[in-house]
């Protein structure tokens, strides 16, 4: 069966401007595949990178990296979704900012009833993004103190709630005074406004001169350095994102005089190629989210054919908590 999906599509790297809009054909899955119908993908600032050439791919490409639906067929091998299942996904290629796809099945995941299609497209690559910052990358227990920028968007608010649950302490950094709110209410003990505040001079006021156990950064160049020099020696620094650009090529020997620190640079994607630890993955934030220790905030909705619009909302950092496309 062949049937044709609306999908945003890139013909060329660039602003905003270079989404089309155009029926495109799904077809049947094949071994190890499923057909999805969506009702909701995610934003994320990984489609601005692949967008604008940052991350460059062959073209052209649907962009979007995770979404939710309803499972329309299943391919031969599959075995832990079915036609009719609710499911949800963060997953490599490309491709979610369309009706429908046929994609792996591997890291697609079954959405908990507990848990709405908007909710499951807002939380699946960010929500395992979080999981692996504080589960799967540096040891961290209850009493330590993270860093964490951008506190009031999508992946921050999440962080800010799983580090209340796990009795973490985490300090954020947000350009408002009332992002910053935002961060508190969400379980920071402490946001820092960085346009008005010298954050850095901030975080080590906070915590007595010491400094912070983990530096959690996607916003990249603007914030390496002062990330650095919030460490506590022997800190592990997580650079995760690149909002603000690309960290520049830097002497690692800088490390050793600043406390022997520790630096790495993690994708989800690593972490989630494996289907039983991608599932085990979801497993642990799903049961975050039904039991309401997480709550998934979704600030701004754009329908589908307004997905340049909501590129550029997200690029001038005009938005708090989730976004999603509807469809």
């Amino acid at each position: 069966m062949t049937t044709t999906a609306r999908t945003a599509v890139i013909h060329e790297h660039g602003g905003p401007d270079v989404f089309r809009i155009e029926d495109r054909p799904v077809g049947d899955p094949g071994k190890g595949e499923i057909r999805i119908r969506h009702a909701a993908c995610g934003l994320n600032f990984i489609d601005v990178y692949q967008r604008s050439g940052l991350y460059p791919m062959q073209l052209p490409q649907a962009l979007g990296m995770e979404a939710s639906g309803t499972v329309e067929a299943v391919g031969e091998g599959v075995t832990h979704l079915k036609v009719g299942d609710r499911a949800a996904y963060a997953a490599q290629p490309p491709g979610a900012y369309t009706e429908a796809r046929v994609m792996p099945a591997a890291q697609v995941c079954p959405l908990p009833d507990g848990i709405s299609f908007d909710e499951g497209a807002a939380m699946m690559l960010k929500g395992l993004t979080v999981q692996y910052l504080f589960h799967r990358t540096t040891p961290l227990k209850r009493g330590d103190t993270v860093l964490f920028h951008a506190a009031a968007g999508g992946v921050g608010l999440i962080a800010c709630q799983w580090a209340r649950s796990e009795g973490i302490t985490l300090i954020g950094t947000a350009g408002t005074d009332e992002k910053c709110q935002l961060a508190l209410d969400h379980g920071a003990s402490h946001c820092i406004n960085y346009r008005t505040q010298d954050w850095a001079a901030e975080v080590k006021a906070l915590t007595g001169g010491a400094g912070v156990d983990v530096v959690m950064d996607a916003v990249g160049a603007d914030t390496f350095d002062g990330s650095l020099n919030s460490l506590k020696p022997l800190g592990m620094m997580i650079s995760f994102g690149n909002a603000s650009g690309p960290v520049p090529p830097f002497n690692l020997g800088i490390l050793g005089p600043k406390g022997s620190l520790k630096i790495t640079r993690p994708t989800l994607f690593t972490h989630i190629s494996d289907h039983a630890a991608c599932q085990d993955m979801a497993q642990m934030l799903f049961a975050k989210v039904v039991s309401g220790d997480v709550k998934i905030r979704i600030d701004q909705r754009f329908p589908l054919v307004d997905v340049a619009e909501a590129h550029r909302t997200l690029e001038a950092r005009e938005t708090t908590g989730s976004t999603i496309l509807t469809l």
